[in-house]
Parts: C-alpha cells; sequence; structure tokens
C-alpha cells in the first residue's frame, strides 16, 4: 500500500513537472513573440489591414537635339471601385455607365467583384475623372495617371516608338531606355477593419512617386520633318512600297534623321497605316500586320544594297594594294568568271577605263577584277575588320545582322557578286555606319540617338557615350575614297545629286529583290558633304518603285534636295 502511495505521488510530480515545463515554454514563446518579435508582428498586422494603390510616376520626357518635346505626358485618371465600401452599389453602376461608356452588365460585374480593388477603367480624361470625383459615391477611387503623348503623331514613329497601357515602353527608343525614362512609382496606404472597409479617421499615407527622367537625342525634328515630306512625295510619284531616309553626322555618329514612310499614328498605334480589312484578320493575323507596321526597315530589314556596296571593294581593293587610282581595266560589257557571264549594267561595254573611271560609271567589270585580286579569303578579313559582321549596336531594339556566305562558301562566282552588291544582304544602318568610317579618316562610330539624360529642370544626369574603333582604313585611303566619290557625283553616274557650290561624294545603287522573276528593285543612293571633310552622311531607300527604278535617276535627286535645304539651315559650309 505504501509501495503504491509513493509511486502516485511520483507521477503527480512527474506531471507538475511537466506542465510547469509547457507553461514556462508558452510563457517564454509568448515574450518572444511579444516582445522580441513585436515590431515584426505589428508591421504584418498593419499590412493585413492596409490596402495599397499605386500612385503612377510622370514618365521622363524625349527631346530632341534643340529641346523640342517628341514625347510627353498627358494626365489621365484610373478609376477604381471597392466592393466592401460602396453603400449605393446601383447608384454607382449608373454613374460608371453615363461617364464611362461601358455596358451596364461590365459595372455591375466590377461592382459586385469582391476583392480588395478592382479597376474599372483606366486613361480615362482628366475632366471625366472629375466628374466621377464629384459624385463623392463612397467605394469609388479616382486615382491620377498619365498617359504617353505625342505632339507630332507619325513624326518618327519608328524612332520614338511607343508605351503600353500601363506607360512601359514596347518599341523605340521607349523600350529601349526605358531604366532611364519609367520612373518610380509611388503609393497610397490606407486602413481598413477587418471588414476591408475603409478608417477614415485615421486618414491615408502616401509614397510620392519619382519622375522618369528626360532623354535628349541627336535627331532634329525640323530636318526630320523635312526629310519626311521628300520621302512622302517620291513614294507618291513613284508608287513605292515604302521609302527610308538616314541622315547621320559620320564623325560622331549622331543621327539628325531617320524617316520610314508610311509612318504610323504614335497616338493610335493599333490602327493600321494600310487599307487592310481587319474585320478579315485572325487575332495573330492583326498582330503581324502591326509587328510589320512597327519595323523600322532602316535598322530591323536586310537588303541587297547593290552598288552602293562597291564603296566597300573600293576601300578594300585600295587598303591592299591590289588597285590603285590610275590602274587601267578594260569593260566589254561583262566579265566571265568560271563558267558564268556576268554583265555589267551597260552591256555594250565602257571600253577602256582606269578605275576612277570606272567608279563612276558604276562599272561591274572593273569591281569583279578588283574582288578577283583581293582573293576570298582576303575579302571576308576585310569585312570582319570594317565592322560588316558584327552589329553596329546603334541604340533601337531588334538590329538585324548581315547575312553573309560562310568564308568556306565563297568561290569565285560567289567573290565577283559580293564585289559589285549582290548575293549577301545588309541593314542600311549597316552601310552607312561602314561607308562613314572609311570616309572620316578611318574611325568606325557607333551610330546613336541618345545624347544626354537629363531631369527635368534641365540638370544633366548623364552623358552618353559610345565606342569607337580606330585604324579601319588609312587616312590615305580615306582620302582616295572621297576623292574617288566626289568624281562620281559631279561627272559620274550620281550627277543627279551634285549641288551648286558644293562638294558632295556618293555612289548610286540599283539591286534586285528575290525571288528575281518578279522584277522588282531597290533603289538606293549614299552621299555626303562636304566631300572633302564630311559633315553628313545620308541615304536614300526607295522599295519596289513603279517605272523607272535606276537609284541615280530617282533616289539621288531626293539626298540632293533634302542637302539644298537643311545645309544652310544646319550651317554647313560648301
Amino acid at each position: 500500500m505504501k509501495k503504491n502511495r509513493t509511486y502516485h505521488k511520483k507521477k503527480t510530480v512527474i506531471i507538475f513537472s511537466v506542465f510547469a515545463l509547457m507553461l514556462l515554454g508558452l510563457m517564454g514563446r509568448m515574450f518572444y513573440l511579444m516582445v522580441i518579435r513585436s515590431d515584426y508582428y505589428s508591421r504584418k498586422a498593419q499590412e493585413l489591414h492596409e490596402r495599397e494603390r499605386d500612385i503612377k510616376a510622370a514618365r521622363g520626357r524625349i527631346l530632341d537635339c534643340n529641346g523640342e518635346v517628341l514625347a510627353d505626358n498627358k494626365a489621365v485618371c484610373t478609376i477604381s471601385v471597392i466592393h466592401s465600401q460602396i453603400t449605393e452599389p446601383e447608384k454607382v453602376i449608373g454613374m460608371l455607365v453615363k461617364e464611362l461608356g461601358i455596358s451596364e452588365e461590365t459595372a455591375r460585374k466590377r461592382v459586385e467583384t469582391v476583392s480588395s480593388i478592382e479597376r474599372v477603367e483606366t486613361n480615362v480624361e482628366k475632366e471625366v475623372g472629375d466628374r466621377i470625383r464629384s459624385y463623392e459615391l463612397s467605394g469609388v477611387k479616382v486615382d491620377e495617371d498619365y498617359k504617353r503623348n505625342y505632339p507630332y503623331s507619325e513624326l518618327a514613329s519608328k524612332v520614338l516608338g511607343f508605351t503600353g497601357g500601363d506607360n512601359q515602353g514596347i518599341v523605340g527608343l521607349e523600350v529601349m531606355y526605358e531604366e532611364v525614362l519609367k520612373g518610380i512609382d509611388g503609393k497610397i496606404l490606407t486602413t481598413t477593419d477587418a471588414r476591408g472597409v475603409e478608417l477614415s479617421e485615421l486618414g491615408e499615407s502616401r509614397v510620392e512617386p519619382v519622375e522618369g527622367y528626360d532623354l535628349q537625342i541627336s535627331l532634329d525634328k525640323n530636318i526630320q520633318m523635312y526629310a519626311q515630306q521628300a520621302a512622302l512625295k517620291v513614294m507618291e510619284e513613284k508608287e513605292a512600297q515604302g521609302v527610308s531616309i538616314f541622315l547621320m553626322n559620320p564623325q560622331n555618329g549622331e543621327i539628325y534623321a531617320n524617316v520610314n514612310v508610311p509612318e504610323y499614328d504614335l497616338n493610335d498605334p493599333f490602327t493600321l497605316n494600310t487599307d487592310a480589312d481587319i474585320s478579315q484578320m485572325t487575332d495573330q493575323e492583326f498582330q503581324d500586320a502591326c509587328n510589320q507596321m512597327w519595323r523600322n526597315p532602316t535598322i530591323n530589314d536586310t537588303y541587297e544594297p547593290g552598288s552602293t556596296f562597291k564603296i566597300i571593294t573600293m576601300a578594300a581593293g585600295l587598303s591592299q594594294g591590289v588597285v590603285d587610282l590610275d590602274d587601267q581595266f578594260n569593260c566589254p560589257g561583262y566579265k566571265i568568271v568560271e563558267d558564268r557571264r556576268i554583265h555589267c549594267h551597260k552591256r555594250t561595254g565602257h571600253g577602256a577605263e582606269n578605275f576612277v573611271e570606272g567608279a563612276m560609271n558604276s562599272c561591274n567589270p572593273v569591281f569583279i577584277e578588283v574582288g578577283l585580286r583581293l582573293g576570298a579569303e582576303t575579302y571576308y578579313n576585310y569585312f570582319q575588320k570594317f565592322g560588316l559582321m558584327e552589329k553596329t549596336g546603334i541604340d533601337l531594339p531588334g538590329e538585324a545582322g548581315t547575312i553573309m556566305h560562310k568564308k568556306e562558301d565563297i568561290g569565285q562566282v560567289e567573290l565577283a557578286t559580293i564585289s559589285f552588291g549582290q548575293s549577301f544582304q545588309i541593314t542600311p544602318i549597316q552601310l552607312a555606319t561602314t561607308v562613314s568610317s572609311i570616309i572620316n579618316g578611318g574611325k568606325r562610330v557607333t551610330p546613336h540617338f541618345g545624347v544626354q539624360v537629363t531631369d527635368s529642370k534641365g540638370n544633366l544626369v548623364e552623358k552618353l557615350e559610345y565606342k569607337t574603333q580606330e585604324n579601319v582604313v588609312s587616312s590615305q585611303v580615306s582620302e582616295e575614297v572621297r576623292y574617288i566619290l566626289e568624281k562620281v557625283v559631279s561627272e559620274g553616274s550620281g550627277k543627279n545629286a551634285a549641288i551648286e557650290g558644293r562638294t558632295v561624294g556618293g555612289k548610286t545603287a540599283t539591286s534586285q529583290t528575290l525571288p528575281r522573276s518578279e522584277n522588282r528593285y531597290i533603289s538606293s543612293f549614299l552621299g555626303f558633304t562636304p566631300a572633302e571633310d564630311p559633315k553628313i552622311l545620308g541615304i536614300v531607300v526607295i522599295y519596289d518603285p513603279q517605272g523607272v527604278y535606276y537609284g541615280g535617276t530617282i533616289a539621288a535627286p531626293v539626298l540632293k534636295d533634302i542637302y539644298e535645304n537643311i545645309l544652310p539651315y544646319m550651317g554647313i559650309e560648301g
């Protein structure tokens, strides 16, 4: 009996000890939660009873070289509803239908959705937002927002690009400089009770937004406008599929204008700029049509350059010493390479001519001979040295690369056709950049729009810098190429680009698109001035012109007209 009492006594002590330890553990846990971790759980509790709404940051502007605003912000509103706070649902529904023009079904769905906050409409005009606010209906929120606005509508559309519904860059400079332009959104924080009803007596707290930086670019609005007018004029006259015009400073890579007509309305970027019947399109077909409309052919598309590429062959041949200015050639109207007879554009031939005259005549057999003298391996090495096998690094998205034969696949026939600009493809921007390096003394520059980043008051934040490469060609070769190309304009096939009182260098081109059987052409002209010290280089590309299609006849006069009008404005002499 005594033994049994001892056993029960021990059992009681053990049970008491266990409960005591559990109580101590619970008290320790409570101390940990209530004292040591009090700040953390206080924050969590606060978060559970806070509702958060964004305050959109003002996106930075895009300014041209003279400070003209090309992309700005327009004040708009975002309309939202909070189900738990709505006291007069039918009035709210009626107001949304009236002011926003949405259906009753849509309005009712938004109002009756049980969520912390339900967005009804974005990009609402400010005056509409102000009217909605004046109703003073519980549960209706009107928050400030911004919508991108482009004052010049279509101007430089394929350069600037546009933003989406959330004001984020989609294409063009808008997406390329997203981190510069976007800013930091702010917040509106309101405290609610357990039912989600805002506690008005506690008010609301705000984290103010930080506006984005401005981007100043090298593009000149006035030059862009004039170039666009010239492009539209020749497109209409020649019933062309499109026209691209590109103007840059060959000394530093700054781009003055980049036109690609037809352009599109930046304030309405989902309306096609063609007569296509969108009612007959699938969603994918419509998206593909939009993507095509937004493309910048100067940067995103490749083409066979034709005779403008003879500048590259010229520079390589002179650099390698396989040809000089006085070398003599004979053109019977063709050149036989292996088993192929490759014709000159003048079927009757140019007869005896030196190298300069061959360039003036844009004679294919002369340049085929230079290419063959170089040989495939050496010529390919010059492609690499000149930067043709890499992208230019322009500050626009989607740049296409050169489509060239592999070195081991370049036979005599391929080498012959490459030497006068056929059987491969490059972008217009690549051609313009490579020629710039050849005529500016041998420095390859990076073509670019971005010049500097500033705050909204014009204070400098960052000066943008770009990569250069020295000694692409020697100064002597550069001088010889400029001399030859000036002769092409003053006395040769580019004479329709000659400007009285000025020295202009350049090269014409007429190339065929694939398949050749369709007889569709690309006419182009590349020209620069002053010839002895180039300050501006331009290229005009006319896609599928009707009737006369020779580059020297229809493209050269376009650049001449542009230069005659913009050079005095730019202050460029001679």
